[in-house]
């Protein structure tokens, strides 16, 4: 798949790698641009849509859901914290782990954000031809769930 030179020029057109990070910076820049008066990033808004989706879900079960390590997602549950939209909870069955709620705040930020975070979605998908774009996300499917192994921290979802 590279294209070598006789020089040993990779091109960097030629990479997926380069193309998905590409991508990504995009879409992390769009949901931004579409989300800036709840001024939340997307993996925020990750967090907040699986504790919603999961009331009562603990820190080590929400960072395998969306792909995080623990120690990224309590930074992350923090920051959520410290705005009052989750509230941390000690399970009644070990105290040591802490369940994760919305808050009244944080259910009210989630429906604000949601017209901005679909926008930035179709945005991102707009080039693709309307047919396509159930193709493309099929295929992004494959990927994800076909290499999450090789990931630092595999979604459990994947």
């Amino acid at each position: 798949m590279n294209k070598k030179s006789a020089a040993g020029r990779v091109e960097l057109e030629a990479l997926p790698g380069y193309h998905i990070r590409r991508l990504h910076q995009i879409a992390v820049a769009v949901f931004l641009q579409e989300t800036e008066a709840q001024g939340v990033t997307p993996v925020q808004f990750a967090a907040l849509q699986s504790i919603a989706n999961a009331p009562g879900i603990d820190q080590r079960s929400l960072a395998a859901r969306i792909g995080l390590d623990t120690s990224t997602v309590a930074g992350v549950i923090d920051r959520l914290e410290a705005r009052a939209l989750v509230q941390r909870n000690a399970s009644p069955d070990d105290r040591r782990v802490r369940l994760l709620t919305l808050t009244d705040p944080g259910r009210a930020l989630l429906r604000a954000v949601a017209p901005g975070m679909q926008s930035a979605q179709a945005r991102i998908l707009a080039p693709l031809p309307r047919a396509e774009r159930a193709e493309f996300m099929r295929m992004l499917r494959v990927l994800v769930e076909a290499n999450n192994e090789h990931s630092r921290a595999p979604s459990s979802t994947a």
